[in-house]
């Protein structure tokens, strides 16, 4: 009597711990899912105001920070306010930012609070098209996703 109690009582045991990983699995994707929805609506609000040549707002995405990295085609900038003056020295007026379009390739978890992207962009624009590849690190902080490095080529 007592083996049988004892058998079922593992049995129950199993099946807890069992139920324990598949929800603990499940509550990661989750948490992994809503990760990266909450990315692809920062590079949605990203691509709204550029295509409303609202560079500072297209800038919010960006971690306002000195630590900031963007590496492109003029080399590595360092820090937030240096990065939003290239982008108005590089395209300053409608006519050069045209409407800008994300196409996201991959979004890959790097740790719990970080995330890389890649995918290309396309600029449609008066004064000629561009298009390119990114790569974008994501960092969680203060509970926001913030951009905290670009190489875009």
């Amino acid at each position: 009597m007592e083996h049988i109690k004892f058998n079922r009582l593992m049995k129950l045991f199993n099946l807890l711990i069992l139920g324990c990983l598949v929800l603990g699995t499940s509550c990661s994707t989750s948490d992994r899912s809503n990760d990266i929805e909450a990315i692809k609506t920062v590079m949605k609000a990203q691509q709204m105001a550029w295509n409303n040549y609202d560079l500072e707002r297209f800038m919010d995405g960006y971690w306002k920070n000195d630590s900031l990295k963007f590496y492109g085609s003029n080399g590595l900038t360092s820090g937030w306010d240096k990065t939003l003056s290239n982008y108005k020295k590089r395209y300053p007026d409608r006519s050069h930012t045209g409407s800008l379009r994300f196409i996201l390739d991959e979004i890959s978890e790097i740790d719990k609070d970080s995330y890389y992207v890649m995918g290309q962009y396309n600029l449609t624009r008066e004064m000629g098209d561009a298009r390119g590849v990114f790569l974008i690190i994501f960092r969680r902080i203060n509970g926001e996703w913030k951009i905290i490095a670009d190489l875009s080529c």
